[in-house]
């Protein structure tokens, strides 16, 4: 039996602010989004570079004010990508860890995505 990683489901209360914030800012690819009926909740799949998350309208689907763990590889690069972008409602800087390195974004519903590179990357 094999396990696949999972997908964390994020609360989310603005498709619009999540579009600018996820798609945008962040560089993440919207890969499918549903609706049971037009003027219905968002759920949405997005992804980039093996990351995979659903944001979520629908009450009850996730906790507002969640934390991701994303392991990430060059964290220079993603910091500098990011800082290049100028976004008015985030500045993430790296921070140096006892373990590695890690930068935090706050989306704009409470949630938060930690990037880390262990020191072994």
């Amino acid at each position: 039996m094999k396990l696949a990683p999972a997908i964390p489901i994020l609360r989310i209360f603005s498709e619009d602010k999540a579009r600018e914030f996820y798609l945008d800012f962040l560089g993440f690819t919207l890969e499918w989004e549903h609706r049971f009926e037009e003027n219905f909740p968002l759920y949405a799949q997005i992804s980039r570079s093996g990351l995979t998350l659903h944001l979520s309208e629908h009450h009850g689907d996730a906790t507002p004010g969640s934390t991701v763990f994303a392991p990430v590889e060059d964290i220079d690069a993603l910091q500098s990508e990011l800082a290049a972008k100028n976004y008015r409602y985030a500045k993430p800087a790296v921070e140096e860890l006892s373990w590695g390195r890690m930068m935090q974004v706050a989306d704009p519903f409470g949630n938060r995505i930690r990037f880390c590179q262990s020191e072994s990357a």
